[in-house]
């Protein structure tokens, strides 16, 4: 086994990356302070392949220089912008077509192992602040909310980490199928 040189990954230029079909989803970043973890969401955003990400609220913007150093790139990839208030943003990607769904610890998540994602359908993922999560405002316009479950001491992932996370779920779902064959290691 060998650890496979850039050259041999294949990755298409940004020119081409913006042509190819994207996952149906589009990412809600809903007032993430740190802007370590938008640039991260960036990163994931491109290696996943989705359509958009929605930076709200106090959530920082490019170009900036945390954003820009996690990134590394996937600001001029990857199809962006800001909207000033989450829920007005939630509303316009509903009449547009697009399922809410809010990323949140609440009283009827649904685990994320258990949500079937509907492969006629556009999915908008809402996740939160680091501290507060995801905004009251914002929850009241998602049909539904899911749950990654935990099962540590701690009671939350990092927001980043979370995207990635749900967004794997995602393609798992969406690109590969539900019932994707497994291989035991």
């Amino acid at each position: 086994m060998a650890k496979k040189r850039l050259s041999e990954l294949e990755r298409p230029s940004v020119a081409a990356y913006r042509k190819q079909p994207k996952l149906p989803v589009v990412l809600v970043l809903d007032n993430v302070r740190s802007a370590l973890n938008v640039g991260s969401a960036f990163r994931t955003a491109d290696a996943f392949g989705i359509e958009q990400l929605y930076l709200c609220g106090i959530t920082a913007t490019p170009p900036h220089r945390e954003i820009l150093k996690t990134a590394i790139g996937a600001t001029e990839s990857v199809v962006w912008s800001y909207a000033p208030d989450t829920a007005a943003l939630l509303t316009r990607l509903g009449e547009a077509g697009y399922y809410p769904i809010g990323v949140e610890q609440t009283t009827d998540a649904v685990a994320l192992q258990e949500v079937r994602l509907d492969p006629a359908r556009r999915y908008a993922f809402v996740l939160g602040n680091e501290v507060d999560g995801v905004s009251e405002a914002a929850l009241a316009q998602c049909v539904r909310t899911l749950e990654v479950p935990q099962f540590g001491t701690k009671h939350s992932l990092n927001v980043a980490v979370c995207a990635g996370v749900v967004l794997w779920e995602a393609v798992r779902q969406l690109k590969f199928g539900a019932s994707t064959a497994r291989v035991v290691a």
